[in-house]
């Protein structure tokens, strides 16, 4: 399965990604080096970007600054921990290992969720089932269903929404009771229409053989040398990102006194080895585009 030029590394096995973001997001809430969080929390956001384009750069501005702000105020609000005393506010003192403690535990938050809205994105219901289908089918099979069904129910409702508007029943206008009789006529209308939806759901399934004992499946994922090369890529920087875990490069403290191991020459091969594994996938999208457009070029 090949993806387009803004999603290269979606064409790619659904176990690379899937291993890819679990690596990732749980080394974001891992390494708590400013450095490393710098680099997971900048990988996360252009990706993102890369992904949803100027929709998803409105998000970061509109959303994801501000949460990073918030938790960079409230952290030393809360939390008078540190021997660096800045100022006072009352009797409570402001550290400033609880600052930055504050900023990096919001960019964490803030590349965790980033994350997610990337693997959103590439991982769909699809992959999931291909992945887990064979280990934990019912389970699968409903969080697929489920995925699948949130965005429809959400078409849905804006749709009988529209159109009870048109009719005069519109839930945004009129009196309190007004607008609770016309929400509970399109809250009957969805519940009808779910569980119509539901027999047919299950109709097309039992006549497609699910359940039967030695029902086949086709699968359109093949791991070809492509996948093995990316995937050797990603172990690699795995491997030399754990020597430095084990080593202490991203070693930080926060707490009583702040201690960080600054970037050496030593520790510099584990910082880009992290730099890797975390702009791979927009590394991999710009070179697809650039043989792209060498294609065309010489069309």
């Amino acid at each position: 399965m090949k993806g387009n030029r803004r999603n290269a590394f979606g064409g790619y096995h659904p176990l690379l990604n899937f291993g890819w973001f679990c690596a990732v997001i749980f080394l974001s809430m891992l390494l708590q080096h400013p450095l490393s969080m710098g680099i997971a929390t900048a990988g996360s956001a252009f990706y993102a970007i890369w992904l949803g384009g100027r929709k998803t750069l409105r998000f970061v501005i509109g959303l994801i600054l501000p949460m990073i702000l918030l938790v960079m105020v409230i952290n030393p609000l809360v939390n008078h921990e540190g021997v660096t005393i800045l100022t006072y506010i009352g009797d409570n003192p402001i550290t400033l290992e609880a600052v930055l403690y504050g900023i990096i535990s919001g960019c964490m938050l803030a590349s965790v969720f980033l994350w997610f809205s990337c693997y959103n994105t590439l991982m769909s219901s699809d992959k999931f089932v291909y992945l887990f289908g064979r280990i934990l089918p019912s389970m699968s099979l409903v969080f697929s269903m489920a995925l699948r069904f949130i965005p429809r129910f959400k078409v849905q409702i804006q749709a009988i929404s529209r159109a009870q508007k048109c009719v005069g029943r519109d839930v945004k206008s009129g009196s309190l009771l007004k607008r609770a009789k016309y929400g509970a006529k399109i809250l009957s209308i969805m519940v009808t229409w779910a569980l119509e939806n539901a027999i047919i759901t299950a109709d097309s399934m039992k006549s497609r053989g699910y359940g039967l004992k030695g029902r086949t499946a086709f699968s359109i994922y093949r791991f070809d040398a492509r996948d093995a090369i990316v995937g050797l890529i990603v172990a690699a920087a795995l491997l030399i990102v754990a020597a430095g875990i084990a080593t202490g490069a991203f070693h930080a403290r926060y707490f009583p006194c702040l201690e960080l191991i600054g970037p050496g020459s030593a520790e510099g091969v584990y910082y880009v080895a992290w730099f890797v594994l975390c702009f791979l996938p927009i590394m991999l999208d710009i070179k697809e585009a650039f043989k792209w457009r060498r294609l065309q070029s010489e069309m």
